[in-house]
């Protein structure tokens, strides 16, 4: 097997701009359960005792049932009691302050956060997620605002990330800027400068929400591995060029960080018989519910995995499994999410070019990633997800050498990025290939096999291709990935008139792969090559299928 840095000196080179950061800890995170939910004080224990969370940083309160609670509540029942617990527990002080412009005698200092020993909020399952609109809420300076933008509804940690200002009597109606937007620094992220930063453990069920912080310890450990997927729209209205943007800005991001990456331009959601495997992170837009290849579990979500789908309503709700998407996401086993739970407009919600670059290159925090990208506050995300769970913090070369150490499953992945790195920066296909084929990992790696059969291809070797990925195919590849393979290997056979092969293999994946959604597309196939073949009986039984299973024609 080849090791030290002739295989892995010029990607963890290219690497070394991520920070020496010093991990979050448990006391720097208070956290927040419903005393009227026996489930959100396990879910709020459950993360104590992972995350050594102090007792005293644990509070239970009195609070609606219901995901939606009115303004009235949300101030009395949660925002006001949990600022006078954070004083009255000493996890921070307050004291009058003047800013630049507030010296004159006539202006009384305001009281602001000075001193804080917390970052984070962790909201546990069965605490409120929204706040209705209130429409009798009068506040002056409405008639400044876009008639669109006079609204008060919001999301409850949006909401609760300006409690550090709660005494500035900031408005309620429309959004307000976020003064860490963007920041390279994670020194930026404190109470002190006026953000408080809010996620929560939540989802369909209170397991699942407690998994959530386990994946996320797992993933501290053995790294944030897999593909990335990212759902395009191609969509030409000006309007939503920015959402474009956003997640072809991502793709490319991730992809020269050292991520396999599939980037998809249809205008629909990935379909249902995209072989997606080894999912890390899944990006995409722009539909209500979830759908396509996403609405059908199990899906194959890495330890660690960030998944999000762009939608005015994707958290309208996070009890659900199948409606909207940040619920169905974290049922599907991701790890940490985002979503709004009312309209936000593009502008208003997260910036998808910003969040993978902090959380992979820079090292920050999923909490830090998550409000460095968020351009406004007081508005409609909602963050899911453990906010001290920090997957790049240790380098690249340290993880890679304590993996090999310990003869760790992952190791397979530090290579498949390392060799994704160097592809980056410019070393040949010829010497990746190369690399992978003096790799011993190889031999028994159905990921490291199938990106050497890639490889092949495209240097124009398509017979030493298909070898590999037969190859690949033998070595205990996911589901998902066994999927694709068959599939690849179908089209590459058949493209050297290898039909006889290609044949066999489509046959036998129809006859064990029974529940693959797009089982017409490969009866049609099916005819075409029995066709080809000419083998006439074949090719009309499979026309038959292929028609039995065609969608019934609507009136």
């Amino acid at each position: 097997m080849i090791g030290g840095m002739n295989f892995i000196g010029l990607a963890l080179f290219f690497l070394t701009a991520v920070p020496a950061l010093l991990a979050s800890q448990g006391n720097e995170v208070v956290i927040v359960f419903n005393n009227r939910l026996p489930e959100s004080k396990a879910v709020a224990e459950h993360y104590a005792r992972v995350r050594k969370v102090p007792e005293t940083n644990i509070l239970g309160l009195d609070l609606p049932t219901t995901e939606e609670i009115s303004r009235t509540v949300f101030r009395e029942a949660l925002q006001r009691p949990l600022a006078e617990e954070m004083i009255t527990r000493r996890l921070w002080h307050l004291a009058p302050v003047s800013q630049p412009g507030e010296e004159e005698a006539s202006v009384k200092p305001k009281r602001r956060v000075v001193e804080s020993k917390i970052r984070y909020a962790v909201l546990c399952y069965g605490v409120p997620l929204k706040i209705a609109p209130e429409s009798n809420l009068n506040e002056s300076g409405l008639d400044q605002l876009r008639p669109e933008m006079k609204r008060n509804e919001a999301a409850v940690d949006s909401e609760l990330a300006l409690l550090p200002s709660l005494h500035e009597a900031l408005p309620l109606s429309g959004p307000l800027r976020n003064p860490v937007y963007s920041s390279t620094n994670t020194l930026d992220f404190h109470p002190t400068n006026g953000v408080l930063m809010v996620s929560r453990l939540d989802g369909p069920t209170p397991d699942l929400a407690k998994s959530m912080v386990d994946k996320a310890v797992l993933a501290e450990s053995e790294g944030l591995w897999g593909r990335g997927y990212f759902d395009l729209r191609s969509n030409a209205d000006p309007s939503m060029k920015l959402g474009e943007d956003w997640i072809s800005s991502a793709a490319g991001i991730c992809q020269r960080l050292g991520f396999d990456t599939v980037v998809d331009t249809n205008s629909a959601t990935f379909p249902a018989g995209f072989p997606m495997s080894h999912i890390g992170f899944y990006i995409g837009w722009y539909a209500e519910h979830v759908s396509g290849v996403m609405a059908l579990p199990p899906l194959e979500f890495m330890p660690g995995a960030f998944g999000y789908h762009l939608h005015s309503f994707s958290a309208a709700t996070l009890r659900s499994t199948n409606r909207h998407w940040v619920g169905p996401l974290v049922a599907g086993g991701v790890t940490i999410s985002m979503g709004t739970v009312y309209e936000p407009y593009l502008g208003g919600t997260p910036d998808m070019a910003i969040f993978p670059s902090r959380l992979i290159y820079s090292g920050f925090s999923f909490g830090e990633a998550a409000y460095a990208s968020q351009a406004v506050l007081s508005w409609q995300t909602t963050v899911v997800g453990d906010p001290l769970f920090r997957p790049y913090a240790e380098s690249p070369e340290k993880l890679h050498d304590r993996l090999q150490e310990t003869g760790n499953n992952a190791l397979e992945w530090s290579y498949l990025r390392l060799l994704n790195l160097n592809l980056v920066t410019g070393k040949s296909l010829v010497d990746c290939s190369s690399l992978l084929e003096q790799l011993g990992l190889t031999k028994t790696s159905a990921v490291l096999s199938e990106k050497l059969a890639d490889l092949y291809a495209l240097q124009g070797k398509p017979s030493s291709a298909i070898q590999i990925w037969q190859r690949a195919l033998k070595q205990n590849p996911s589901p998902q990935q066994r999927v694709r393979l068959n599939l690849v290997l179908t089209d590459k056979l058949m493209a050297i008139n290898r039909n006889d092969e290609a044949f066999e293999l489509l046959q036998s994946f129809v006859i064990q792969q029974s529940d693959y959604p797009d089982r017409q597309t490969l009866h049609r196939k099916l005819a075409r090559l029995a066709q080809k073949l000419e083998k006439p009986e074949e090719a009309r039984k499979h026309e038959a299928e292929a028609a039995r299973l065609s969608p019934p024609t609507k009136p």
